[in-house]
């Protein structure tokens, strides 16, 4: 049961081309069909990425949506925790109790502030950094529970990856970040925020082959890709997302496009969008897919 979650880790250390795409739980108790069938369509996605209320904005559980969706999709999903909003001993209980349920493979992060959330009152929790979370899932796989006792029975064995910014004001500061996350655990891979240049993307395949070369590990290189079809979304990334930089020759024309109607501004956002994706398909074959709307990347897998 539940194979290919070895078969898409292995993926993802090949030479074969990779591809995820981000899910985010719309606010409902239950899936809707409309969105199941569409995921369904995509055909050339090795894994799901669902995102645990990003932005701190509330939505149904990642690790329970995770479960649902994998066993009706029955492909690998990868579970986006944070440290925002759970201690260790809550994180680590829950990674523990969905490991039987078949859910292995999560994507690490220290969590979003709370500035942005849309709950009154809320506090963030932020026991610790995503560190912190990538040395509970090590400890879990050498059968040690959060208070270091041991466990009667070791779970099944748990992937976890890590997210790493595309851009900094000081370039020295990613590849400082990069080695520091490569230079204690286990990271099967590293999933970079969105990269809207050949350069950039460069620049991160050399840091992530500078460091494991420096530790003797394999962990490989999602590149983050997000297809801009509106000023709007360019202004909100732009301001918002922390480690993401727009160029500001996509924002002047995407900007000048709004101001000729919704059409013309997609289908300048598409191009740009497009003839980025082919450039980094040039130097680098495995991505991770984010756009608020599904549809617009049929166009790029």
């Amino acid at each position: 049961m539940f194979e290919y979650i070895e078969s898409v880790v292995e993926k993802i250390h090949s030479t074969s081309p990779f591809f995820s795409l981000e899910i985010n739980p719309k606010l409902s108790a239950k899936l809707q069909d409309k969105n199941i069938n569409e995921l369904k369509s995509f055909d050339s996605i090795d894994a799901f990425v669902v995102t645990d209320s990003p932005l701190a904005r509330f939505k149904p559980s990642s690790i329970i949506s995770s479960i649902k969706l994998q066993n009706i999709l029955q492909k690998p999903i990868i579970c986006t925790l944070s440290m925002r909003d759970r201690n260790s001993i809550a994180l680590c209980g829950d990674i523990l109790a969905a490991n039987e349920l078949g859910l292995r493979l999560f994507l690490t992060l220290t969590g979003d502030g709370i500035k942005n959330s849309d709950c009154e009152y809320v506090k963030g929790v932020f026991e610790g950094t995503s560190n912190k979370l990538a040395t509970i899932i090590d400890d879990l796989n050498n059968g040690i529970a959060i208070n270091k006792k041991k466990l009667i029975e070791k779970p099944q064995k748990i992937y976890y990856f890590a997210v790493i910014n595309s851009y900094a004001n000081n370039l020295q500061s990613i590849k400082k970040r990069m080695i520091k996350k490569l230079s204690n655990n286990n990271i099967s891979a590293l999933y970079s925020q969105p990269v809207f240049s050949k350069d950039r993307a460069e620049l991160l395949l050399s840091n992530i082959n500078e460091a494991n070369a420096l530790y003797g590990t394999n962990t490989a290189l999602v590149l983050g890709f997000f297809a801009i079809t509106s000023y709007k979304t360019a202004v909100f990334l732009r301001d918002k997302l922390p480690g993401i930089y727009i160029p500001d020759k996509w924002i002047e024309s995407l900007y000048k496009a709004s101001q000729k109607g919704v059409q013309e501004e997609q289908k300048v956002g598409l191009e740009l969008s497009l003839n980025l994706f082919s450039d980094l398909k040039t130097i680098h074959n495995k991505f991770h897919l984010m756009s608020r709307q599904h549809s617009i990347l049929k166009h790029f897998i």
